[in-house]
């Protein structure tokens, strides 16, 4: 098993589920992980957890909702203030909301906001850190789930037509498009020291889904005793951020720890870039322009 001595580890959405396994895995491997949260209570539990499991003392926590965008500039600006860099950034937080339509702080649709916007962002912040690593690695949680999607730029708030799964599906596109214009971009500013990969982890066994409610929500429970473990849905995240073989490996989609093609005719150079641009706007950031 390689050894993560002196590499930070950034994991998003990591108090549960295949996040929680990400963090607990690499901290087992001598990372100096980061656990980024909502909550402090389960991230303090989840802290301790961790450090009893793999005997490693280096778990930190940092507490934002990646659906509020000052949220997300604010536990940037304290990463910075805390670590000199960053070795690996895994954004695994993700969520399905329910049949109403809700609306972030910042009056984004709420799948949007949390799924997309906020990982967007906070990217975009951490970049010039994952810049100072010899070999940073960026790694998107997508989902097969992209197939069920009704991608449209045009209406990308959902104002028009919402539905918690199309919705869903849509933001796991926009990751897997996120990440081949990013690798794209990096490439295009000569930056040759950072990759990035999505995935799909496999129908993991989580308690994803619960707040759905509905039809969704009942049909999520009964397909959960069918599911992987978080300990299987995690393998793809935790190859993509430290196996040898992927190090020079950036845009690509993997499922089982394999390449994967992405099948979205809406999977083109001009909408990847169009997103980008709508993402900066609502994110009001720069980013790799």
């Amino acid at each position: 098993m390689p050894t993560l001595q002196d590499k930070i580890m950034l994991v998003t959405g990591a108090t549960s589920g295949i996040g929680e396994v990400t963090a607990r895995e690499l901290a087992r491997q001598g990372a100096h992980v980061i656990i980024l949260a909502r909550n402090r209570q389960k991230a303090e539990r989840t802290q301790q957890e961790i450090k009893a499991v793999t005997g490693n003392q280096q778990v930190d926590i940092v507490l934002a909702d990646l659906s509020v965008m000052q949220q997300v500039r604010d536990v940037a600006a304290e990463i910075h203030a805390k670590y000199p860099r960053l070795d690996v950034l895994v954004n695994n937080a993700g969520l399905m909301f329910g049949n109403e339509r809700e609306l972030s702080a910042d009056g984004y649709e709420m799948t949007l906001a949390t799924n997309h916007l906020g990982p967007f962002l906070l990217t975009s912040l951490l970049l010039d850190l994952l810049q100072k690593s010899p070999a940073a690695r960026i790694v998107n949680v997508a989902s097969m789930a992209y197939r069920f999607s009704k991608p449209t730029l045009d209406d990308l708030q959902s104002e028009r037509d919402y539905s918690p799964v199309w919705e869903y599906g849509n933001t796991k596109l926009w990751n897997i498009m996120f990440t081949q214009e990013l690798a794209q971009r990096l490439r295009a500013h000569g930056i040759t020291n950072v990759t990035t990969n999505c995935l799909h982890p496999g129908a993991v066994a989580t308690g994803y889904g619960q707040q759905t409610g509905g039809i969704v929500g009942a049909v999520l429970s009964l397909a959960r005793p069918f599911m992987i473990s978080p300990e299987k849905g995690a393998q793809t995240s935790l190859f993509l951020a430290t196996d040898p073989s992927v190090a020079n490996v950036s845009g690509g989609f993997f499922s089982k720890k394999k390449p994967e093609p992405v099948k979205s005719s809406f999977n083109t150079p001009a909408n990847n870039k169009r997103l980008w641009e709508i993402s900066e706007q609502l994110t009001q950031t720069n980013f790799l322009d």
